[in-house]
């Protein structure tokens, strides 16, 4: 069973600064519908003007993902971690039993666009972690997060995957899949074909009672992010 969330569906936020477009409810921005899906509770897909940013604010208990897409992001947090996130790059913020960061675009000139994630936790109460990483454009399916960091993914504290995907335009791509679990696709560019049903930039998709996960480039180059939920 597949469910097509189409871009223009999802809700939005314009504070000047900062232009966001929510699959899921957040902020202001509430549907009993679209509550999450599994664990997966966020995915925002943000833009923020030049030399603006989110102020210092506090998490806890959360798996907090950004992937920038363009630009880049200077992070500070709590925990004494500082760094600047180019585009192409993911980490991964585990607030545990409570963290305090801030995102900023350091450019004068140029606008951040990245997406940020929230899964929900496994575990609670946990100390705070930190982790980023390039995981690269190689074509197919990339493992960027899971439980225990296997082939160098950044270990989330959950029992979920997520994947990177990358396909050239008519090339396709697998994941095998159990009937027991969830799947989400979040189209990033490109066409994409997903059990049959195409997908448009920012439209995502809900996948279940599936045994295997078809993926295929329509007729042009394709980036998404690919979750397997408990």
């Amino acid at each position: 069973m597949i469910s097509i969330r189409k871009s223009n569906q999802r809700g939005g936020a314009d504070f000047g600064w900062l232009k966001s477009q929510h699959t899921f409810s957040f902020g202001n921005y509430y549907d009993e519908q679209h509550m999450g899906f599994s664990a997966l509770r966020v995915i925002n897909d943000d833009r923020v003007a030049p030399d603006s940013g989110f102020q210092t604010h506090g998490h806890r208990d959360m798996e907090i993902i950004s992937y920038v897409l363009k630009g880049e992001i200077a992070h500070k947090d709590s925990e004494g971690n500082v760094a600047v996130l180019p585009p192409g790059e993911f980490q991964l913020m585990s607030a545990g039993s409570g963290i305090r960061h801030s995102e900023f675009n350091p450019s004068i000139s140029k606008e951040l666009h990245f997406l940020q994630i929230w899964i929900q936790p496994n575990v609670y109460g946990q100390t705070p972690g930190y982790q980023q990483k390039d995981f690269g454009q190689e074509h197919g399916l990339t493992l960027v997060a899971s439980p225990d960091g296997k082939n160098g993914s950044m270990v989330i504290k959950q029992d979920a995957f997520l994947y990177q995907l990358i396909l050239s335009a008519s090339k396709e791509a697998s994941l095998p899949a159990s009937k027991s679990r969830h799947y989400y696709v979040h189209l990033i560019e490109g066409e994409l074909e997903v059990e049959n049903q195409k997908l448009t930039p920012g439209d995502g998709a809900k996948i279940e009672n599936i045994d295997e996960l078809q993926l295929k480039a329509v007729d042009q180059n394709v980036k998404a992010l690919v979750f397997d939920l408990p």
